[in-house]
């Protein structure tokens, strides 16, 4: 017989402090392992002098779950039944306990060296990260209003780039100063105080804090059949409409990733950078655009629709790639570093507060919307995927000046796209954009 326990009187997802408060301590725990696994440990290794091939390998092998977080978990997800715990909450809930399981294995890892085994430690991470993605995506579709989705999209990137600063400042300087198994261990801390609002707060005041219980779904209708559910979902993401957005989004950070890495290599091993000074330089840039930038950027898109800013930043990124490529055909890869990373992070980043809102609008209102949400999402994590390992076997044969312009290019082609709506959102009118054709 399951035991329940019963709830303590915390605030709720139908609060909006509450709303904003768990989503941001759930994108911060995010970014503390982004930090520390593709900024301060990509960039130590570097400067130990693993190849860039070896390091893209690695970030290829941990982000594997994300490309096939649809697959994994939406279906599981939006088929949920009732939960005493909340229909979607128990989910994230068994998600955080596993992500800090899987991250207590680093510390049988041996070192650094074993790179091996520590990209095997972060796929399985990745597993239960990627689950905790899904749960959140789906309560924010739950218990958002439209009208703040673009300010949502803000607080969860500004969560997540402040862990991810924070993570790849801090854990830059440790691995440095004292070794791997001394970071872990505070990663793991570090990872449990995040985490914990997520544990603590419902979603609404009748489910349970903590129970093994089922409850009946009042008032809704029985999930779909597996078979017929997945059957909905690929006639949705067959419409031509679809097609070009998932395109869309692979484009977008494969192109960013097939720059991102080897410039940030080249500078450790070429330019003579110290990688935690890197480290530190990317995650006070990432801090910077990601919160000022991201509130911006979110309150912009409440008021005018996301496709106005996602314009504006896709011109802007463009511009700023072009200009980057130029200053390293000139010879000013190094000196002219900080500019460059300024340019080419600070931009594309604020392209993902604008851009998922509008992806949220398209898929509101189905049967499986975190499902077809983690689709578009998945895309553009298989592109930077994609690009990330692409990257590694570029590098020795493509110029970073050519590729800097081949990702101005992309970022162009993916303007004049937006510029036609009805070509990637075949349901925007009916999620009530303002925005014109």
């Amino acid at each position: 017989m399951s035991k329940t326990f019963v709830a303590v009187h915390l605030p709720t997802l139908r609060s909006r402090g509450a709303r904003y408060g768990v989503f941001f301590a759930t994108y911060l725990y995010q970014g503390l392992i982004a930090g520390f696994s593709l900024t301060a440990l990509a960039n130590h290794l570097a400067g130990q002098g693993v190849s860039a091939a070896e390091v893209g390998l690695h970030f290829a092998v941990a982000g594997l779950p994300w490309t096939l977080q649809p697959i994994l978990w939406g279906p599981v997800v939006d088929r949920a039944r009732g939960a005493a715990m909340g229909r979607r909450r128990v989910w994230s809930v068994l998600a955080v306990l596993g992500c800090h399981a899987a991250l207590a294995l680093l510390l049988l890892v041996p070192g650094e060296a074993a790179l091996g085994r520590l990209g095997l430690v972060f796929l399985g991470h990745s597993l239960f990260a990627a689950l905790l993605d899904t749960a959140c995506d789906r309560m924010i579709l739950d218990h958002v209003p439209e009208g703040e989705l673009g300010r949502m999209s803000a607080c969860t990137r500004a969560g997540f780039v402040t862990g991810t600063s924070l993570g790849a400042a801090v854990f830059a300087w440790m691995l440095a100063a004292h070794g791997l198994a001394t970071s872990v261990r505070w990663l793991l801390a570090a990872g449990i105080l995040a985490s914990l609002p997520i544990l603590l707060i419902r979603e609404g005041p009748e489910d349970a804090l903590l129970s093994l219980a089922r409850r009946p779904l009042a008032g809704t209708a029985r999930p779909l059949p597996l078979p017929r559910f997945l059957k909905r979902l690929a006639i949705g993401l067959r419409r031509p409409q679809a097609l070009r957005l998932l395109a869309l989004c692979f484009a977008l950070d494969g192109a960013i990733a097939l720059f991102e890495l080897p410039y940030g290599i080249d500078l450790v091993q070429r330019q003579g950078w110290e990688a935690d000074a890197l480290s530190r330089l990317q995650a006070g840039l990432a801090l910077a655009g990601g919160t000022l930038g991201a509130l911006g950027i979110g309150l912009w898109s409440d008021r005018a629709g996301p496709l106005a800013p996602l314009r504006a930043l896709l011109l802007a990124s463009a511009g700023a790639f072009a200009l980057a490529g130029g200053l390293i055909a000139a010879g000013l890869g190094g000196a002219a570093g900080p500019a460059i990373l300024g340019l080419t992070n600070v931009l594309p980043g604020l392209l993902v507060v604008a851009l998922v809102p509008a992806l949220m609008r398209a898929s509101r209102g189905r049967a499986g919307a975190a499902t077809q949400f983690e689709v578009f999402m998945a895309v553009m994590n298989l592109g930077s995927v994609c690009g990330g390992a692409a990257s590694g076997v570029l590098a020795p044969v493509l110029p970073l000046a050519v590729v800097a312009g081949s990702v101005a290019l992309v970022f162009l082609g993916s303007l004049a796209l937006v510029r036609r709506p009805d070509l990637i959102f075949s349901r925007w009118r009916e999620a009530g954009s303002a925005d014109p054709p």
